[in-house]
């Protein structure tokens, strides 16, 4: 495993947003959803596409709360621009588990 300094984890700026909207995503290569992440005043709400179809629905999506790298450039997925990285963990069989707080957070707060 590779070392980093505590500087190099310093500037990744992981927050915690709350999932404000949620939709499917056709057209991206592999299935995946389109999020708005709300990562409250002072960075406001951020699209981010998601490959996480396999483990969660649409519906229960919305008012989720997840962990989230905002201080990448947006990257073109497709037609969309995606402005920030929801972060999650792989399983054995592929499937993404979302990082999620286990209480619930205000929006923008940094991962301490």
């Amino acid at each position: 495993m590779e070392q980093i300094e505590w500087a190099d984890f310093a500037r990744v700026e992981l927050r915690v947003g709350t999932i404000v909207a949620a939709e499917a995503f056709p057209e991206a290569r592999r299935p995946a959803y389109r999020l708005r992440v709300d990562f409250g005043e002072a960075i406001g709400v951020r699209k981010s596409s998601a490959q996480i179809t396999e483990l969660y629905a649409l519906d229960e999506l919305v008012g989720k709360q997840v962990v989230a790298v905002v201080n990448f450039p947006a990257k073109q997925i497709g037609p969309m621009r995606s402005e920030c990285l929801v972060t999650g963990f792989h399983r054995e069989d592929g499937a993404v588990v979302l990082a999620t707080p286990d209480m619930g957070v205000p929006n923008g707060a940094r991962l301490a």
